[in-house]
C-alpha cells in the first residue's frame, strides 16, 4: 500500500528521498504550489517523480459535500482512503477591507477547524459525533490535508495564513503523538508556515495529556472545553469527568506553559436551564481565580434527537457581563453555519442517512 506523503515532516521526508535537499522541492510543491500530482513537480528529475508516484499518495481525501452558510462558513465532509468520512470547517473571520481608493488594507482572515479523530471516545451528551462513536484516529497527514485541502479549493494563497483549531470531530489529546506531529508539519517553513501560535489545541480535559502536552512545550495554545463549574454537572455532560474532574483539569492547567502574550482558552457552551445561571458565572469566576484564563461562551447549537436547548441571549449576555465586570476576560463565540449542518458530526450523519 502506497503512503500517504503528507504524513511525513521534512526530515523524515529527508531520510527517505535522495539527495536529502529534495525534500524542501517537494514541500514547496505540496504545500506553496498545491500540486495536483508528482508529475507536476517539474524541478524535479523524471526518475525522481516517477519514484514518488510508486511509493505515495499525495492526497488522502475526497470531497463528498460542501455546503456554505450565507454568513460565509463553509462546512466539508471528506471520504478518506478507506472509505470513512471526516467534516471540516472554513470561517471567516474578518472579512477583506478597502480603503476609499479601493486599495486592500486588510486580507480576510480564516480559521480552519479540524478533525482529530473518525468518530470520538468522550460520549459527550450534547455532541452529534458522540453518536456514531470512535472508529479510529486520523494520522498527522490526514490532519494536514484538510487544511491543504481548503486553501486550494478556496484560492487562498499559499502566503496568506490561517489559523487552524483542532476542535472538529474527535479528541485530539486521545491522539496526541499525531497531533503534535501535525503541529510540527503545519509549523515548517518550506510547508504551510502556521506558527504553533496561530493552533489551538482543544480538549475535554484529560488532564494526564495536558501534562504530557505542556511538558512537549510545542508553543500551540491550550482550549479546555469545561462546560460545567461542578463535576455532577460536568458528568452529566461529559462522562469523561468521571476519569478527569476539574480539580484534575484547573491542577494540570496551571503547570501549562503559556506564552506571556496568550490566556488559556476555556470553552464553555451555554444550554438552557443547565449551565446559564448567574449562579454558574458567579461559581466560574471562582474556579478560574489566578488562572491566566479567557472564557468564550458559545450558543449551543441543536439538532435533532437532542435533549437540549438553545439558551437565551439575554441569558447568554448577563453571564458575559458578570464575568468581565469581576476581572475574567469573556466573549460570546458568534454562531455560524446555523443555516447548514452546523452542529459537529450532523454533516457526516445526514449523509450517512440519505439526507445530504
Amino acid at each position: 500500500m502506497k503512503q500517504n506523503i503528507l504524513d511525513l515532516t521534512k526530515k523524515e521526508l529527508e531520510n527517505e528521498i535522495k539527495p536529502a535537499f529534495r525534500a524542501k522541492q517537494i514541500y514547496q510543491w505540496i504545500y506553496q504550489k498545491y500540486a495536483d500530482s508528482f508529475e507536476d513537480m517539474s524541478n524535479l528529475p523524471k526518475n525522481l517523480r516517477t519514484e514518488l508516484a510508486d511509493r505515495y499518495i499525495l492526497s488522502p481525501l475526497e470531497l463528498r459535500r460542501e455546503e456554505q452558510s450565507k454568513d460565509g462558513s463553509k462546512k466539508y465532509l471528506f471520504a478518506l482512503t478507506d472509505g470513512l468520512t471526516i467534516e471540516t470547517v472554513l470561517l471567516p473571520m474578518k472579512l477583506e477591507e478597502f480603503d476609499e481608493d479601493g486599495i486592500r488594507v486588510h486580507h480576510t482572515r480564516y480559521t480552519v477547524c479540524v478533525s482529530s479523530q473518525v468518530g470520538c471516545k468522550m460520549g459527550c451528551a450534547f455532541c452529534l459525533t458522540a453518536k456514531g462513536g470512535f472508529v479510529r484516529n486520523l494520522s498527522a497527514g490526514e490532519i494536514t490535508a484538510q487544511v491543504l485541502f481548503i486553501k486550494k479549493i478556496n484560492n487562498i494563497d499559499a502566503s496568506r495564513r490561517v489559523n487552524v483549531v483542532y476542535m472538529g470531530m474527535g479528541e485530539p489529546l486521545d491522539n496526541l503523538q499525531n497531533v503534535v506531529k501535525a503541529v510540527e508539519i503545519f509549523a515548517d517553513i518550506d510547508g504551510l508556515s502556521i506558527s504553533p501560535r496561530r493552533q489551538t489545541i482543544s480538549t475535554s480535559g484529560l488532564s494526564s495529556q495536558i501534562e504530557k502536552l505542556g511538558k512537549m512545550n510545542i508553543g500551540a495554545l491550550l482550549a479546555i472545553s469545561l462546560h460545567a463549574i461542578d463535576d455532577e454537572t460536568r458528568v452529566k455532560l461529559m462522562p469523561i469527568n468521571k476519569a478527569y474532574n476539574i480539580k484534575s483539569i484547573i491542577d494540570a492547567v496551571k503547570t501549562f506553559p503559556i506564552d506571556v502574550r496568550k490566556r488559556v482558552l476555556f470553552e464553555y457552551l451555554i444550554i438552557k436551564d443547565v449551565n446559564d445561571s448567574m449562579q454558574s458565572a458567579k461559581k466560574l469566576v471562582k474556579l478560574l481565580n489566578n488562572i491566566k484564563a479567557k472564557v468564550n461562551l458559545i450558543y449551543f447549537n441543536p439538532h435533532a434527537g437532542s435533549e437540549f436547548q438553545r439558551p437565551n441571549e439575554k441569558d447568554v449576555t448577563a453571564f458575559a457581563d458578570f464575568l468581565n465586570s469581576h476581572g475574567l476576560l469573556c466573549t460570546i463565540r458568534q454562531s455560524k453555519g446555523l443555516d447548514i449542518s452546523a452542529a459537529c458530526g450532523q454533516l457526516k450523519q445526514r449523509q450517512e442517512n440519505g439526507l445530504a
